[in-house]
């Protein structure tokens, strides 16, 4: 296994060299391998040559620099595309943290209980430097803030040392060029369920006069970062497929109206298709005896097992509803399979929809869910990855088709083919602002109540099919 220490630098001439002897020096889990990404961020007091020379010494050191000092954020995001560990560990060049620590915050990650470890001053570690108190009240109030909206119970959200799998933290797109990286990974790590833990470390900090470099502004920056993450849901680094249709409609509201059309139908023994980060899941398991949720994605499904972890009626899988051979090895059959927004991304839907009704007991349920409507399609479709919109009665000669006979549609969400086609068609948009999104989501209870009075089809197909007795 292999450890990447990201570590930003800027203006550290008199501090670097000795804090790489300790991050070079420094206990690692017994047949783990290290590299240190350095990523200066464009110094401009000698602090280069250092780096040049000492990553001419020492091979496990990857040195990069940035043609103009961008801060903090910007040189992690650097380092973190470099990275090819298992695990990222970040490191300041300050000597404000013990690098003789990393085993401690490496361990909940070794043992798989953890995806993030934060390494926190303020739980008891054995050496800590007594430093202004306003400094300490800062930090906690910043932490007690990002908890508030991020609904984590951190004690030191400001911390340097937080440790991920490499693969998770790759998959986060980081926006904050400076110090506000530290909020925007705890909120977008929050948002992603990540499963995280605490450790307490030593913390040696640094005076203003001994270059500490953090001020007043940044700490008001954070509380926008905290804020501006809380709204927005930029959880994905690739705007690909279903990661950005969870954006896009990954309401609360909206989620409950469809919700609410599904639940009638869904019976004790479920096998969702594409569950995605699992907003469906969560609002149908309830009260079901069995519930299997499938994924083909493998971020998606680090993060249903992570929300499901304790949650006795909900298995996760992996499924990709393109294969007949994944079908083949469910276990039993089911009373209700849902595919939602899942028929539209596929090369052969009607393959999937075949595969789905073999594993339906007799009279079982497929609930099919898909944008309707082809004279819609348009540049949203296309950035979503759709390949296709359904005409309702495309749809039904499919499901006839696979042995099944349709017993009820349904086409809701009318105010959203008027707005998909304003800004899809006329206007050539490539996506639905988030604060349009917003609005339209706190104003679901009105349009669900009007929905059947507009008079052109709606956004999204609902179908009902049940299997023929043998």
């Amino acid at each position: 296994m292999k450890l990447s220490i990201l570590m930003p630098v800027y203006n550290e001439r008199t501090m670097v060299e000795r804090c790489l002897q300790q991050v070079l020096a420094a206990p690692l889990p017994e047949n783990m391998d290290r590299e240190i990404i350095i990523v200066d961020d464009c110094s401009t007091d000698g602090t280069w040559p250092i780096l040049e020379r000492l990553a001419r010494e020492h091979p496990e050191i990857r040195l990069f620099r940035h043609p103009v000092n961008r801060g903090k954020g910007a040189a992690v995001r650097t380092a973190i595309e470099h990275a090819t560990g298992d695990f990222c560990i970040i490191q300041d060049a300050d000597l404000e943290y013990d690098p003789n620590e990393y085993p401690r915050l490496l361990r909940p990650l070794l043992d798989g209980r953890a995806d993030a470890v934060f390494g926190s001053r303020y739980r008891g570690s054995e050496q800590t430097r007594v430093l202004p108190f306003r400094h300490s009240m800062i930090n906690k109030f910043l932490t007690l803030v990002s908890n508030v909206f991020s609904d984590l119970n951190l004690t030191d959200m400001e911390t340097c040392y937080k440790a991920f799998r490499t693969d998770l933290l790759k998959s986060i797109p980081i926006r904050s060029n400076r110090f506000g990286f530290e909020p925007e990974i705890v909120m977008k790590a929050a948002k992603r369920n990540f499963r995280i833990y605490e450790t307490p470390i030593s913390y040696h900090g640094r005076t203003y006069e001994e270059g500490k470099k953090i001020g007043w502004k940044d700490g008001f920056q954070a509380l926008f970062t905290i804020l501006r993450f809380w709204l927005i849901d930029d959880l994905y680094k690739e705007p690909y497929g279903r990661g950005l249709l969870n954006n896009l409609t990954g309401t609360p509201q909206y989620l409950g109206w469809i919700a609410r059309v599904l639940r009638p139908h869904v019976g004790d023994s479920v096998l969702e298709l594409g569950a995605g980060i699992g907003h469906m899941t969560a609002r149908l398991m309830g009260r079901r005896l069995r519930y299997v949720a499938t994924e083909r994605d493998p971020l998606y499904l680090h993060a249903l097992t992570n929300r499901f972890l304790r949650t006795p009626n909900v298995e996760v899988r992996k499924l990709d509803p393109e294969d007949s051979e994944d079908f083949a090895r469910l276990d039993g059959t089911f009373d209700t399979v849902l595919c939602l927004n899942v028929l539209e991304f596929l090369d052969d839907p009607a393959r999937t929809v075949r595969a789905a009704a073999r594993v339906l007991q007799p009279g079982g349920a497929l609930l099919v869910l898909t944008p309707q409507g082809p004279s819609l399609y348009c540049g949203i479709d296309r950035r979503l990855g759709h390949r296709r919109r359904f005409r309702p009665e495309e749809l039904a000669t499919m499901l006839e088709a696979a042995g099944l006979r349709v017993e009820q549609s349904w086409q809701i969400n009318r105010i959203g083919a008027l707005a998909w086609k304003i800004y899809g068609g006329l206007l050539g948009l490539q996506s639905i602002n988030k604060l349009t999104l917003k609005i339209f989501d706190k104003t679901v209870w009105l349009w669900r109540r009007v929905d059947r009075l507009m008079p052109w089809p709606g956004l999204t197909l609902i179908m009902l099919a049940r299997k023929r007795a043998r």
